[in-house]
């Protein structure tokens, strides 16, 4: 991505989102799920770009304020880029939210220097508690992946968890809602964000559907993770869709939030989760009137406070000198080396790809 144009902020009318300072620094993912939309969008080409480091840093160094939303499919997924990234970010006072996998949290070292850089959220992709779901569909990263172990050094660096789940892969039946439900308020995950596996045009997913002849339809509009667009294997359409609408009630119900909540440790920490999830969830008609008289952006101050967990994981302010963008070096791009697959895994694709969903808490 050497050489991209800065972006024309100057026609963003910012008095209108919540979250003005998004921003991407990378392209597509190094994994290769079979039921994500990357895969088809880059075919024949890279799926996976990172922008110079200099040239991301000169450009968050440019952005007004604290808060950051990283919209890239997984900003953790060229060590090398991500590593140099965090550092850079180090000492800028920032704060920010942005998307990984369960292998990259895992790592040694990489977690720490994305919290102490401002990483205050991170959605995940689970995607299913199933391991025979996580083969099938070629989630390899997250194959013998110890879920706890993996929620528990993000909560211990300070950074809240944003569960994205899909239900209606092969294995699931009537029970994975709740299954699902209980697992992720047992583990004391801030949010969740839930879909309907949907097959998208030319995936490999789509593709294996169709010469089942599985597919039910091809009105688009519908391809949304809301509605069941092919036929289930254990479950009917109609118990899927109820499933799926009953599950978001669930988790976000008062009883489940402070219950989630109340695991942490932390006094600062419980109250971030709690105002956190319920803010998000329980007052839509509220977000809704923020939006429609362009008031939105006053929260800005507050969801920044409930980040930083009110004081408790505030970012550094360090003065350093600015970067000049028309200074940098263009620095040879890296290969991104896929980890080896073992053996008993053999017959599972051993390429690497994560989902990409709409949308990141």
């Amino acid at each position: 991505m050497e050489g991209k144009p800065p972006i024309r902020r100057d026609l963003i009318k910012r008095e209108r989102y919540l979250c003005p300072n998004s921003i991407v620094v990378s392209r597509g993912c190094p994994h290769t799920c079979d039921f994500c939309y990357k895969e088809a969008f880059y075919k024949g080409g890279k799926s996976f770009y990172t922008q110079l480091v200099d040239e991301a840093l000169a450009e968050i160094e440019r952005l007004p304020g604290k808060h950051i939303y990283f919209l890239d499919d997984h900003l953790l997924g060229n060590e090398r880029f991500a590593n140099a990234l965090f550092d850079g970010m180090n000492g800028m006072g920032k704060v920010f939210q942005a998307a990984s996998t369960v292998q990259a949290l895992l790592k040694p070292g990489l977690l720490e220097k994305a919290a102490k850089a401002g990483m205050r959220s991170v959605f995940v992709g689970f995607e299913t508690l199933d391991n025979e779901n996580l083969a099938e569909h070629d989630k390899y990263q997250n194959l013998n992946r110890d879920y706890s172990a993996a929620i528990r050094r993000v909560h211990d660096a300070g950074v809240m968890i944003n569960g994205s789940f899909v239900f209606g892969m092969d294995n699931d039946d009537e029970t994975v809602f709740d299954r699902t439900v209980e697992w992720a308020v047992e583990h004391s995950v801030e949010t969740a964000t839930f879909h309907i596996m949907t097959p998208y045009p030319s995936t490999a997913l789509h593709d294996r559907m169709s010469e089942a002849g599985r597919m039910l339809h091809r009105q688009w509009d519908l391809y949304d993770t809301r509605h069941v667009v092919y036929k289930p294997a254990k479950i009917s359409a109609e118990a899927l869709e109820k499933g799926y609408w009953r599950a978001y009630k669930e988790f976000y119900s008062w009883k489940n939030l402070f219950e989630s909540a109340g695991k942490k440790e932390d006094i600062r920490a419980s109250l971030r989760h709690l105002s956190y999830a319920g803010g998000w969830k329980k007052f839509e008609p509220v977000w809704d009137l923020l939006i429609r008289t362009r008031q939105v952006t006053r929260m800005l101050p507050m969801l920044e406070a409930c980040l930083a967990a009110y004081g408790r994981f505030e970012s550094v302010v360090e003065n350093k000198p600015k970067r000049q963008i028309d200074q940098v070096t263009p620095v040879p791009e890296l290969p991104i080396i896929p980890e080896v697959v073992p053996s008993s895994q053999s017959a599972y694709s051993n390429e690497l790809r994560k989902i990409s969903c709409p949308s990141q808490g």
